[in-house]
């Protein structure tokens, strides 16, 4: 069972939904899209059915409004709850700190390498009703950059939905309350205890929301493809087609890249890594949940690949929170991708942006099936890209998130191997 109906259904007297998969409703929506887009003229519909064929699009709308709602409280709990709950030695945490930037960087350079060179946005072009896109060119201004990181309220990042203000706010209240914490247990006190707890319940309160909203994403699939194909027929889907078909090579390009650190930077053989950690990523790509794939990556890197117990847990406990290349990587090919099928033009600062807020919003992307989307909301904001076309990315994007949650568990291995360092287990006790 899936962890979002573990955490949304009632373990006494469940409604048969909760029963089916997420991924095999998604499906379901999919195909009754498809019949109901065909029925509906599926590119040339009549008169009479225009006013139910713009309100298809009411059930996307409404996710991706709540999508956007729950992003900044989310991004803001995780890195609270993290910084307060997690223990990472001093020297350790330093290199650790270094290696997830770098990982995610490389992901999400390698996302927009791919995205600018194939141009997968551009194969056709699509419009929704009503929605006009414009993106203000602007050189970019790095002094511009740091001043707008700094809010003018400590709650107004909340209301504007800006990420890299609200992690300004994270970061400066996870370290100081982290560091209030060990003061306070070095001198046997306890008075952290009621924020680390009330902070665990909003986080946790946040989480089940966030599962309430994704538990309606097939209603919002159904939604959107019947309307598309309805209005336009299935021309629309050969963009997509494009966008998955480089989404994938980007997040093979990233495995390669994962490879080569391992091959670099560590003691393991890259075959025994990939053969020993098989566990741990095919449950992530069955269940599209880092979480739940978690305990599997802690146990096979210590009893398959044979790292030590601190490295393992660095890497799969803490990495987990911190270390979600796949989602970066997605998130920044998909605002290129959209600027594309608009017939728009990110610039070099306007990209840079982008790989800033992907760099922040995957520290709050939570380890459950779609979350990727809720961040991915921050990221449209960053370069004023309309949300309402996330919708067209949910058609695909309950494949797309299990091929990134796969990678953000390899990641997660990766990490822990470098941290091993290059000399065995075995040899290192002897």
């Amino acid at each position: 069972m899936s962890e979002i109906e573990s955490i949304t259904s009632p373990k006494k007297a469940r409604h048969w939904l909760g029963r089916i998969p997420l991924t095999i409703q998604i499906v379901i929506a999919l195909g009754l899209a498809v019949c109901s887009g065909i029925a509906l003229g599926a590119g040339n519909p009549s008169p009479g059915n225009a006013a139910f064929i713009t309100n298809l699009a009411v059930p996307s709308e409404l996710v991706l409004k709540a999508l956007s709602t729950l992003a900044t409280p989310l991004i803001l709990m995780a890195v609270l709850h993290t910084f307060l709950t997690t223990n990472i030695p001093g020297t350790a945490g330093r290199r650790l700190a270094v290696i997830l930037l770098t990982n995610t960087t490389v992901a999400i350079l390698i996302g927009l390498l791919v995205a600018n060179v194939l141009h997968p946005g551009t194969w056709s072009h699509l419009t929704f009703s009503g929605s006009q896109a414009t993106i203000t060119s602007q050189s970019f201004d790095p002094w511009g950059l740091i001043k707008g990181a700094v809010p003018e309220a400590i709650l107004k990042p909340l209301v504007d939905n800006n990420v890299i203000q609200l992690i300004v706010i994270a970061l400066s209240f996870g370290i100081v309350l982290r560091a209030l914490k060990s003061e306070q247990i070095a001198a046997g006190k306890l008075a952290y205890q009621p924020i680390e707890d009330v902070i665990g319940i909003l986080f946790e309160s946040v989480i089940r929301i966030l599962n309430w909203v994704i538990a309606l994403v097939p209603f919002a699939v159904f939604g959107v493809v019947a309307k598309i194909i309805a209005e336009k027929g299935f021309a629309p889907f050969q963009t997509l087609g494009a966008f998955v078909l480089a989404v994938l090579l980007g997040l093979l390009l990233q495995a390669g890249y994962y490879i080569t650190r391992v091959q670099l930077g560590s003691w393991v053989n890259p075959l025994n890594f990939l053969r020993g950690g098989a566990d741990a990523l095919l449950t992530a790509f069955s269940t599209a949940s880092s979480t739940v794939a978690m305990p599997i990556t802690f146990e096979v890197l210590q009893t398959k690949i044979g790292l030590r117990e601190s490295s393992a847990s660095l890497g799969a406990l803490v990495g987990t929170n911190f270390n979600n290349d796949g989602t970066a990587l997605y998130e920044a090919m998909s605002a290129l991708f959209i600027s594309q099928v608009l017939g728009l033009h990110l610039n070099l600062g306007q990209q840079l942006v982008v790989i800033l807020t992907s760099i922040f919003a995957s520290v709050g992307a939570a380890g459950i099936p779609e979350a990727g989307l809720v961040t991915m909301t921050l990221v449209f904001n960053s370069v004023g890209l309309p949300k309402e076309y996330i919708a067209l990315l949910l058609t695909v994007d309950w494949f797309l998130d299990r091929c990134r949650t796969a990678i953000n568990v390899m990641g997660d291995m990766t990490v822990s191997a470098l941290l091993d360092g290059k000399k065995p287990h075995a040899i290192d006790e002897a």
